[in-house]
């Protein structure tokens, strides 16, 4: 049975004349709300691995409780482990009784396990999507703070904490307060060299990393519209990095063609139910947002971090900023200590600056799409003296289809690891 047949339990309510997607979907999971008290919010897919579920699964075991839907949930082996093969008794202690308390509790509790074996597995971000697990308008969580990545398919997706995993294992559900509305508009088209990460770069550095606290951001306009389904999952990835709960994308035909034929996505007669109700979420025209952010995309460039978090960036051919013009004490404050521990000065340009490492991969960058790009740009070059460069990728799956189109030899030739 595809995922997206299980329908999730909705209750009763009146549509107002306008809303956002946010809007949509929230009210089609909220099981019970009262005034002035968080709602209790049904969860359609809950993602795990192995470091946040230990303790919530002990908690299953204290209290006797069962995992309440084994069929909505989903394990992976994705953080503690070594990115080349190595037996289990070579790794780090922790990491291998993480890896086995998982596998032990997937058995006891009857939950699908992505294992190490599997050519499913990978990074929980990079594998709900490529397998059709992530589908438009659901609610997705993990213990994870990147599951934002999962907004790109038009789901509300976020992470939460080891106890509420556990509260979710043992009931579907999880008392939330419903965030507020945050779109980002971004209008025109990128310029040649300018991709989705330079993009959710511009917009943190705009608003600093605390801008969507409190706030889900609806990423929307012609330049999102015409990324293709890796670019949109880089952009709602990084929303976290924007202090917001988590992002959105409204699902369309490029998400579409995207799920299609997926191993859990809807199939028949299904797949066309499915696509209908998917249609339905896009926000309405004239629907209001809490707060609102436009860019124009032929004013940006490729991005570069300056400094030690996300909103310290510059573009490619811009100057290293002086804190001074910072007016937050905070922000000047954290500015000064960046550029102190970067060994940079104000006016400094950011291009000629040496690098020490390259890494490529991880939930944010590590899909066939980037690898191709990388691959690009490094083709018939070496790598420099002195620096060391570093591929992942996210998933069995990538790593296959990179290494079939021959992508692996161009990077090792290139003196990549």
């Amino acid at each position: 049975m595809s995922v997206s047949q299980l329908e999730s339990p909705q209750r009763s309510a009146s549509r107002p004349a306008a809303q956002t997607m946010l809007d949509k979907i929230w009210a089609r999971h909220v099981v019970l709300e009262e005034e002035g008290a968080p709602a209790v919010l049904y969860i359609d897919t809950h993602l795990i691995h192995e470091v946040t579920s230990p303790q919530a699964f002990a908690l299953l075991r204290e209290r006797g409780l069962k995992v309440r839907r084994p069929d909505r949930t989903f394990a992976t082996v994705d953080h503690a482990i070594p990115t080349r093969p190595l037996a289990l008794e070579l790794w780090p202690r922790q990491a291998a009784v993480q890896v086995e308390t998982l596998r032990q509790n997937c058995r006891d509790f009857g939950v699908e396990l992505f294992d190490l074996s599997s050519q499913r597995q990978g990074i929980v971000h990079v594998i709900g999507p490529e397998l059709g697990i992530t589908q438009p308008g659901m609610t997705v969580v993990c213990g994870d703070s990147h599951t934002s990545t999962h907004g790109a398919f038009g789901a509300l997706a976020f992470g939460i904490g080891t106890s509420e995993v556990g509260h979710v294992l043992a009931t579907q559900c999880l008392l939330q307060t419903k965030p507020k509305s945050f779109a980002i508009n971004i209008e025109g088209e990128l310029p040649p060299g300018v991709s989705a990460k330079d993009l959710i770069l511009a917009i943190i550095t705009a608003n600093g990393t605390d801008g969507g606290a409190g706030h889900v951001f609806e990423y929307r306009s012609s330049a999102i519209r015409n990324l293709d389904m890796a670019g949109r999952m880089t952009i709602c990835n990084m929303s976290i990095e924007g202090g917001a709960r988590a992002g959105l994308v409204a699902p369309d035909e490029v998400t579409y063609q995207w799920l299609k034929e997926r191993p859990y996505s809807p199939s028949g007669e299904d797949w066309k139910e499915a696509v209908s109700r998917w249609k339905q979420l896009p926000s309405d025209p004239d629907a209001t947002y809490d707060k609102e952010f436009t860019l124009k995309a032929k004013d940006l460039a490729p991005m570069v971090s300056y400094g030690t978090n996300p909103g310290q960036c510059v573009s490619v051919n811009g100057r290293i900023p002086d804190p001074g013009s910072v007016e937050c004490p905070q922000e000047r404050r954290s500015v000064e200590s960046a550029l102190e521990y970067m060994e940079l000065k104000p006016g400094q340009t950011i291009e000629g600056h040496s690098i020490n490492v390259v890494f490529i991969g991880s939930c944010t960058n590590g899909r066939l799409e980037d690898l191709r790009a990388a691959a690009g740009m490094v083709k018939g070059k070496r790598v420099s003296v002195g620096v060391r460069a570093l591929v992942v990728p996210g998933s069995k799956q990538v790593k296959s289809q990179a290494e079939a189109e021959g992508l692996d030899r161009v990077f090792t030739e290139a003196g990549f690891e």
